[in-house]
């Protein structure tokens, strides 16, 4: 058994992060949502209590606890309280349809579903088709409704009593999260993130970033990903203000970041976008700013100039990685986001792995290619993931060799930053959602005046990449593009149906193994812009 240095101090489990947040800065707030400030003691009473209440629901060391809905304190609580039992959490994707949520319930069989009260009929609904739920616990609006226990009253009883269950923490390569995330097969895929993958990520978060004890950061993301989630294990680690919103909104974040003087904020590209063109922008003071990091999507030169134009005094960070890295790949220091000079050559790189992690690009043949020379981005350090949950064979081939082999094509430069150049896979990156084509195309040609399609991401100027079906319908069909785009919306979540439509009436066009060439549909609209291809 080994232990993670986080300044100077060792932790072997997450729970070590919030017992020790709430003994030695039991007062400082940890958590802001809706009006509502608690401090790392409250959090830390709460988080006890939930998972008391946990056990005595059935749940045990590796069940399951999954949470259906938009952030919230009860999310930002559930980071911790099924790991105090050696439980997993589950964040699930609210924004998927019924199908999507089903399809992950019935890969992970979760032992409780928790819910936000906005959903509370969605979820009990699921717990109708999935015997396996034990038990709904609602959180949030006026009342848990029919057959669901009520989250806010089980854990003032548990803690009024004082009845707490013994606590057994998970540890080391336990996994302690699981994220599901779309795949090339068409079916979800769960990463399992364990203990040494969040100790060494928050390490390097707190360090790389140089983050201070005490500041106030604000979670903007979906907590159902990990790029947003990561940041409460830093809030922890830092004894730390989390302000966080339910759901992003330009004008609320500007107001939030300047009424508690933010510190820290984490970004997804389209995210910047939206803040630095909403109205209200210049009217706010964000003079508390101290860093701006972005990730989980390319971040354009020309935005990048703008946010630097915009917060001069701010040091901004770019970040590379994914889910199965927990998340963080490489770092672009905010040494090297300068406008002039050397330096700036390096402001289109996602930067330089830290030093936790090791980078290849390699060939097809993983021989590792010369420096400047386009390939397979793959990676390895005690950040990647533990596997996919119950898919060891995908596991295995995304694992080969030791490495973790990306999908990502890049290239490392002599000093050794690396530039991503495209995506080996075809998944598309719409406003920082991973879209995987092959999980609209099944639902495509389930439609039945729908011959062939092929699913593409095409330029957009707010999202990134927008979602391009190229569709061959049958032989007399009179279908158009509203119906098939309202078709999709009813079987997948609203950001990965497509935004456009274009009929083909010659065939597709083919590789020499008969694959659709995706590189030759995309061509049109990727035309003199950075390459989308690869």
């Amino acid at each position: 058994m080994s232990a993670t240095g986080i300044r100077g101090r060792s932790f072997s489990s997450i729970a070590e992060l919030q017992f020790e947040a709430a003994r030695e800065a039991p007062a400082a707030p940890a958590i802001s949502f809706q009006d509502v400030t608690r401090s790392w003691a409250e959090v830390d009473s709460r988080c006890r209590a939930a998972a008391t209440l946990f056990a005595k629901l059935g749940v045990g060391a590796g069940d399951r606890v999954a949470l259906l809905g938009q952030n919230s304190d009860v999310c930002f609580e559930s980071y911790f309280s099924p790991a105090l039992i050696g439980a997993m959490f589950v964040p699930l994707n609210c924004r998927l349809s019924a199908r999507e949520l089903r399809e992950c319930l019935d890969d992970c069989t979760p032992a409780v579903l928790l819910a936000d009260a906005e959903f509370a009929e969605r979820a009990r609904a699921m717990k109708d088709q999935c015997p396996y739920i034990r038990e709904l616990v609602v959180f949030g609006g006026n009342g848990p409704g029919p057959g669901a226990l009520d989250y806010e009253r089980s854990l003032a009883e548990i803690i009024d009593n004082g009845s707490l269950a013994e606590f057994s923490p998970s540890r080391d390569d336990e996994p302690i999260l699981l994220f599901y995330t779309g795949g090339t097969t068409g079916k979800p895929k769960g990463v399992m993130l364990s203990n040494r993958n969040m100790l060494t990520n928050t390490a390097c978060s707190v360090e790389d970033y140089r983050m201070e004890p005490g500041w106030n950061f604000i979670i903007l993301g979906p907590l159902f990903h990990l790029a947003a989630g990561a940041r409460i294990f830093s809030c922890a680690a830092l004894y730390a203000h989390a302000v966080v919103l339910a759901r992003f909104d330009a004008g609320e974040v500007l107001g939030a970041i300047e009424f508690h003087r933010v510190d820290s904020v984490t970004l997804v590209p389209t995210m910047a976008q939206m803040l630095l063109d909403h109205p209200g922008y210049s009217d706010h003071d964000l003079s508390s700013l101290k860093i701006v990091t972005c990730g989980a999507a390319p971040l354009s030169l020309d935005l990048q100039r703008r946010l630097l134009r915009a917060l001069p005094d701010v040091r901004q960070f770019q970040t590379y990685g994914m889910t199965e890295a927990s998340p963080i790949l490489t770092i672009l220091d905010s040494t090297w986001h300068v406008l002039d000079g050397p330096r700036a050559a390096k402001l289109g790189s996602v930067g330089r792995p830290p030093a936790h992690v090791e980078i290849r690009v390699v060939d097809a043949n993983n021989n590792d290619q010369p420096a400047n020379c386009v390939g397979e981005i793959i990676a390895r350090g005690p950040n990647i993931m533990v596997g996919y949950w119950r898919r060891p064979e995908l596991t295995a081939e995304a694992m080969r060799g030791g490495w973790y082999h990306t999908g990502d094509a890049g290239y490392i430069d002599e000093d050794g930053f690396l530039f991503l150049e495209g995506r080996v896979k075809d998944m598309i990156v719409s406003g920082g959602e991973n879209v995987y084509p092959i999980e609209v195309e099944n639902v495509l040609t389930e439609h039945p005046a729908v011959r062939e399609c092929a699913v593409i991401g095409i330029p957009h100027e707010i999202w990134g990449e927008a979602v391009h079906a190229v569709v061959i319908a049958e032989s007399g069909a009179g279908v158009g593009e509203k119906e098939l785009i309202s078709f999709c919306k009813e079987n997948l979540a609203s950001y990965k149906c497509p935004l456009s439509i274009s009929f083909r009436r010659e065939p597709m066009p083919l590789s020499s193994v008969n694959k659709v060439l995706k590189t030759e549909l995309r061509k049109p609209f990727w035309q003199g812009r950075r390459s989308q291809l690869i």
